[in-house]
């Protein structure tokens, strides 16, 4: 297993944002909370926490590389499950 905090666009590391690369996924940590895990090529978000505020909201985006409004079509759509991760 591998830890690494997330990167702001300048480069500098981020408190508290975590990419946890495991055998079984990876996953975005923020604070003490996993938001989302992308695991065997599909994508679950916590249905509690995965929009919980605009600083989590950031890193999740940069994590899923796209913005809320795909996020949102995407779960409506199916193709992201919400699920408790925590």
């Amino acid at each position: 297993m591998q830890v690494t905090n997330m990167t702001s666009s300048r480069g500098n590391k981020i408190a508290n944002q975590f990419i946890v690369e495991a055998d079984d996924g990876i996953y975005f940590q923020s604070y003490n909370s996993v938001i989302a895990v992308k695991k065997d090529g599909k994508i679950m978000l916590d249905s509690q926490y995965w929009d919980y505020s605009a600083t989590t909201g950031k890193y999740r985006n940069q994590f899923l590389g796209e913005g809320i409004a795909d996020t949102r079509q995407k779960i409506k759509d199916g193709i992201y499950v919400l699920t408790n991760l925590n």
